[in-house]
């Protein structure tokens, strides 16, 4: 039996449909007896779907300048 760990762990795949279907049918019957999980999945289906139909929204110059700044400061960090 699958635990709520296990079924987190195999979400992403769970939810692409990319799982084998002895693997898929243990998920499956997993959220139909566990209501916390059918919640995570549905809702994290419901919000892959909405993000699917958004238009891209472009960031601001200043935002993006800033942001590769920073990326800059850490990659340099790094190299240390």
């Amino acid at each position: 039996m699958l635990t709520c760990k296990d079924f987190l762990s195999e979400l992403s795949d769970y939810l692409d449909e990319s799982l084998d279907a002895e693997l898929r049918t243990k998920l499956e019957q997993h959220i139909t007896e566990c209501p916390n999980c059918w919640v995570i999945a549905d809702t994290t289906r419901k919000t892959i779907q909405i993000y699917k139909g958004m238009d891209p929204y472009p960031i601001p110059g200043e935002v993006e300048a800033r942001l590769m700044k920073a990326l800059e400061k850490k990659m340099a960090a790094k190299q240390r």
